[in-house]
């Protein structure tokens, strides 16, 4: 697997969307909500990510410094997407990887990020 096009959707299928989005780059971390949620994450430039259905559907977490806007299914409660900037500025998007068509993400060798720490 490398960069591909991939459709997500949460639990339920309320929310849908595409990315075009490398999973050779993934994710693990260590912070109170990522560990707790078991995400294995991919970053996206935002431009590369198209909600399909589901924006009535979406509601927003945020805590920490609030710069990450975390999005999840109000039907299902699952988090498939959050967004936010990079340092530069960059309009980024985090996709939560077990939530892709076709990936099985504990077959990708994820790097692990100590979020604990930021």
């Amino acid at each position: 697997m490398t960069i591909g096009y991939y459709n997500g959707s949460c639990q339920c299928g309320a929310v849908t969307y595409t990315v075009d989005v490398d999973l050779d780059k993934t994710i693990t971390c260590n912070c109170s909500r990522c560990q707790r949620m078991g995400f294995v994450l991919a970053f996206a430039p935002q431009e590369n990510f198209n909600l399909i259905s589901g924006k009535g559907s979406l509601t927003e977490y945020l805590f920490n410094k609030g710069t990450i806007h975390h999005q999840f299914c109000k039907v299902c409660g699952v988090e498939s997407f959050a967004y936010g900037a990079m340092p530069d500025g960059t309009p980024t998007m985090a996709v939560n990887v077990n939530c892709l068509e076709g990936v099985n993400p504990r077959e990708l060798k994820s790097h692990h990020v100590d979020g604990r720490s930021f």
